[in-house]
């Protein structure tokens, strides 16, 4: 395996000044995450903080243990009970067979920043992933692309969610799964470990109830050596040890709201994009009633009610409901960050472009809880590239960087016309000019006699140019036929490396390459030292 760090040209205005930190971005953050120092601030800031570490151990373990942990998460997990110890977070929903490669690619992230900082720091320094298991958007994460016949094809499970469930709460259709799971390994070629690769998940399917412990037991099983700690946030466990925190949202929730929405604007008004649709009245919890999520906002009077008038709720019940049932409230993406802070120690947050982009409104809201936003650090982001797509980028005369940052439309389209001497597109535009300027002097008699008449010769010059452009395109289809295979190469390489025009983390599952190359790529990346300064990696399977 080769890794090598390359530049990024696709990058909107936002992550390219975060990266940068310049005076715009940094006003909306309180550490700069590129900087030693930053860290040991945030080291000193933590110990002014009081968790429930024992709990959530107990906790932790628990969820853990349900999941068929290895050992080396419940030893972190006890190493958690040290005083000293931090964590490095980030999370994300629970993706069928992990979902996009992303998700992988920030799990790596996790771990790597996790190692770099105990040997900086020598101290525990924990590596958890936060699995979103009270999102209830079931479309998000019922399906996974597979490459099939030059494009990526989208393969859904077929089981219906009628209510809007939590992902922590949908049972497995074990039908529907099993069937959806041979449709997957059809689409492969069997290497040698195909057969492996499905006992393995078929095994996590046979022992999961829900969806989001099928995603555990998969992550369990790929980083089996890493001591990956895993929090189902959604757990009813978790809840209980929340009851004090929602307390404290609710209490805080018209500081929060007016902070956040402030943030927004400020962050708008630097022509900066925003992914949250942020109003004033956003209470930024969900009330769970009848087993459906509620998004709660404040009227006039302070009281809490549902955003289509369905639940209609007092400051008191609602503390009270948080201090007796936690289990029926919930956070939404702003209070998500806080509550996940409240709980862990956090040295450090992974987040993904558009999580970075919502953070920065989010300064204002841990402040009003009397904490400082931990540094927010970019996740690593990876191009995987197999030999064969590296012999076709050789072939062609094209690196990774060409095709990860512009694509190969272009290219392919300029190859293909270079086919014919001269290009059968310069060719073409040249011969409809030469039409032009031989077909004026009739135009111009024409509308000399009779401005109708010049009419019809503008129609003839179209028609004539409509001619031209059909010999084109049966030029071209016929060339195409000729040169189908050189042209089957590129588009090999663009759905490799740029599939649908987006970053191949966004659509890939890493299915096809664990059948490919089994979990030893994956565990390797893992064990690699990335610096998080650089944008994005090429790695050479």
């Amino acid at each position: 395996m080769r890794i090598k760090p390359i530049q990024i040209l696709t990058e909107n205005i936002f992550m390219n000044d975060y990266r940068n930190y310049t005076k715009n971005i940094s006003q909306f953050f309180d550490y700069n995450p590129f900087v030693a120092r930053s860290y040991q601030n945030r080291m000193k800031d933590l110990q002014q903080q009081t968790y429930q570490r024992t709990r959530l151990a107990e906790v932790l373990h628990e969820q853990n243990k349900r999941w068929d942990a290895p050992e080396a998460v419940h030893k972190n997990i006890e190493r958690l009970k040290d005083e000293n110890s931090v964590v490095i977070i980030g999370g994300q929903q629970a993706g069928l067979l992990t979902g996009p490669m992303y998700t992988v690619n920030k799990i790596i992230s996790i771990m790597q920043m996790a190692k770099q900082h105990e040997s900086k720091h020598q101290v525990p320094v924990l590596p958890v992933f936060w699995i979103a298991g009270e999102d209830h958007d079931f479309e998000e994460i019922n399906h996974v692309f597979m490459p099939d016949a030059g494009r990526m094809k989208k393969h859904t499970i077929n089981q219906r969610v009628e209510q809007k469930l939590p992902v922590s709460e949908i049972q497995i259709n074990d039908t529907d799964a099993r069937l959806w799971l041979d449709e997957l390994f059809a689409q492969l070629c069997e290497t040698e470990h195909t057969k492996a690769l499905y006992k393995m998940i078929n095994t996590c399917l046979d022992q999961a109830k829900t969806y989001v412990d099928f995603f555990a037991r998969i992550i369990h099983e790929l980083f089996n050596e890493e001591g990956l700690i895993l929090v189902d946030s959604a757990d009813p466990s978790i809840r209980q040890l929340e009851s004090d925190y929602f307390v404290q949202l609710i209490e805080k929730q018209p500081e929060i709201a007016q902070g956040v929405y402030t943030a927004a604007q400020q962050v708008k008004q630097l022509g900066y994009p925003l992914t949250l649709d942020i109003e004033q009245t956003d209470a930024h919890l969900f009330y769970h009633d009848n087993r459906e999520r509620i998004l709660l906002v404040r009227n006039e009077s302070g009281d809490w009610i549902g955003k289509r008038n369905d639940i209609h709720l007092k400051t008191k019940d609602l503390l009270e409901t948080a201090k007796n049932k936690p289990g029926s409230l919930s956070n939404n993406v702003v209070t998500r960050p806080l509550m996940q802070d409240m709980l862990f120690p956090t040295l450090a947050f992974i987040g993904g472009p558009g999580e970075i982009n919502y953070w920065s409104v989010l300064k204002p809201a841990f402040h009003a809880l009397n904490m400082n936003m931990p540094p927010v650090v970019p996740r690593l982001s990876f191009t995987y590239i197999e030999r064969p797509v590296q012999k076709a980028l050789d072939k062609f005369g094209l690196t990774p960087d060409m095709v990860i940052n512009e694509g190969i439309d272009k290219r392919k389209s300029n190859w293909l016309a270079s086919q014919t001497t001269p290009p059968i597109g310069e060719l073409t535009e040249h011969i409809k000019a030469v039409v032009d300027k031989a077909h004026e002097p009739l135009r111009q008699i024409a509308y000399d006699i009779r401005s109708d008449l010049g009419e019809v010769a503008d129609k003839n010059l179209y028609y004539l140019h409509n001619n031209i452009d059909y010999l084109h395109d049966r030029i071209v289809h016929i060339l195409k036929e000729k040169y189908a295979s050189v042209l089957s190469e590129y588009d090999f390489v663009q759905l490799s490396l740029h599939p649908e025009g987006k970053r191949q983390e966004r659509l890939w599952n890493p299915l096809p390459w664990l059948n490919d190359y089994g979990t030893a790529f994956i565990k390797r990346l893992a064990h690699e030292s990335c610096s998080l300064e650089k944008a994005h990696y090429l790695v050479y399977l």
